[in-house]
């Protein structure tokens, strides 16, 4: 059970567990009162659960192709004061897709799998959370431009390696990247994440730096600050 300062968030039967990566998407990510969220690939839930803290008039959609770690998720919106406005699907992206061809978001979100095209881990759930191909991104962010509101915003964060792909998938589906902020353990080390936020229409690119570390074990205060509402440590 891991404690955030407004909800809990059980990580039983879930592959991928809270990490870095998730927590920064959940509170960096930007929308302007959005109504509607979906957040692909929930896994614990943990990003709906942030992004239901920040937008609290949002009703999130949640999705996860992994039953058990639906379930998980399902159980921990459940137990969160935003229960009434977080649904969980236990389905891929495709069907859920199939399922609601009419749904539109103001702000889609994902932690997706990335390793493409790599040797799969050994353990099955962990392939499924972690590994993909290239057909997986093209059909995600075709999905993604189908559902996105004409003022949305797609965000994804990355490893650099699988950026550049999903850069050129983008454009061939209508979208743009508006902003991306570049992610370094420390200030003297090279990015080893990108935050994407995909659009419609033109826009002049953002480009931002986010170091995690002042030294080992010492947070940044740019850090410190962007999760200063979630963790019980700041």
């Amino acid at each position: 059970m891991f404690q955030f300062k407004q909800f809990s968030v059980d990580q039983s039967n879930c592959a991928m567990k809270i990490n870095t990566d998730g927590v920064l998407l959940g509170a960096l990510a930007e929308a302007n009162d959005p109504a509607s969220i979906l957040d692909i690939g929930t896994g614990t839930g943990v990003i709906a659960l942030m992004l239901a803290q920040r937008f609290i008039s949002a009703k999130i959609d949640a999705v996860e192709i992994d039953e058990l770690a639906a379930a998980t998720a399902a159980a921990n919106f459940k137990n969160s004061p935003f229960a009434d406005r977080l649904t969980c699907y236990p389905l891929s992206l495709e069907d859920y897709s199939n399922g609601h061809p009419s749904k539109r978001y103001d702000l889609i979100v994902s932690n997706p799998p990335f390793y493409i095209n790599s040797l799969h881990s050994p353990e099955k759930q962990k392939q499924l959370a972690k590994h993909a191909d290239q057909n997986f991104f093209e059909n995600m962010l075709t999905d993604v431009s189908n559902h996105l509101s004409d003022a949305g915003t797609c965000w994804l964060i990355l490893p650099l390696q699988t950026t550049v792909a999903v850069k050129a998938i983008a454009g061939s589906v209508g979208l743009v990247i508006r902003k991306i902020i570049h992610v370094r353990s420390f200030a003297d080390k090279e990015a080893h994440r990108e935050i994407l936020a995909l659009s419609f229409g033109s826009h002049k690119l953002e480009e931002e730096q986010f170091v995690i570390y002042e030294s080992a074990g010492i947070y940044t205060h740019q850090y410190k600050h962007a999760l200063r509402e979630f963790f019980t440590i700041f």
